[in-house]
């Protein structure tokens, strides 16, 4: 009999979604392992390679028994990069189980899901975005590091329908980070960009995961 597919899986856990529009609410993540971006300023390289690899009814079981004991909604599909893997199996059994998905991605890879939530965070320094994610994403996170620019936040907004927010996430909530998102927070309203947001990274104020 054919073997199932296997997803590596780095850690399965409860907390509070820390970052974007989503920010705050109850949300149990799924970190899959594998990254093609690596980015210097990534805040979870040990995601980048090893993970134990699960079925994705196996992986479903392990959200169950986190849901249990924090009975949360919402299923944060992160990594590493989660398209780096065929997450559609697992995402319809997520469904299944009367949860909400969300993916986190960087956009440069793309097929379809039943996914509820796709947060776009395209990355330096070519910011790639599959086309689907112009039509599909529910917010574009800009990590704001030293080389982010007006320009940069100009064509991301350019790419993206005027409804989709484009949020400036300061590094690591980095004091210097901190301030040249409110630099560009400016620039952006005096250049007439709009839906253009500051947003911190709420776990790590509050000290959770």
């Amino acid at each position: 009999m054919p073997v199932p597919p296997t997803l590596k899986i780095i850690e399965v856990f409860p907390s509070i979604q820390g970052e974007g529009m989503r920010q705050g609410e109850p949300t149990v993540f799924v970190r899959l392992a594998g990254c093609d971006r690596r980015c210097s300023f990534c805040d979870t390289k040990y995601a980048w390679t090893g993970g134990r690899l699960f079925s994705a009814e196996e992986v479903l079981e392990k959200t169950r028994r986190v849901r249990r004991r924090y009975p949360a909604r919402w299923i944060c599909l992160t990594g590493g990069e989660p398209f780096m893997q065929d997450i559609r199996h697992l995402v319809r059994l997520l469904k299944r189980d009367h949860c909400r998905v969300q993916v986190e991605t960087n956009g440069t890879r793309y097929y379809p899901t039943a996914a509820d939530w796709l947060a776009v965070s395209p990355k330096p320094k070519e910011y790639l975005v599959r086309p689907e994610f112009q039509r599909l994403a529910k917010e574009v996170k800009l990590v704001v590091t030293r080389d982010l620019s007006l320009a940069i936040i100009g064509k991301m907004r350019a790419a993206f329908p005027p409804r989709v927010p484009i949020i400036l996430q300061p590094e690591s909530n980095r004091r210097w980070s901190q301030k040249r998102a409110l630099f560009l927070i400016k620039e952006a309203l005096g250049a007439g960009l709009d839906n253009i947001r500051i947003s911190a990274q709420l776990h790590k104020v509050l000290r959770t995961r």
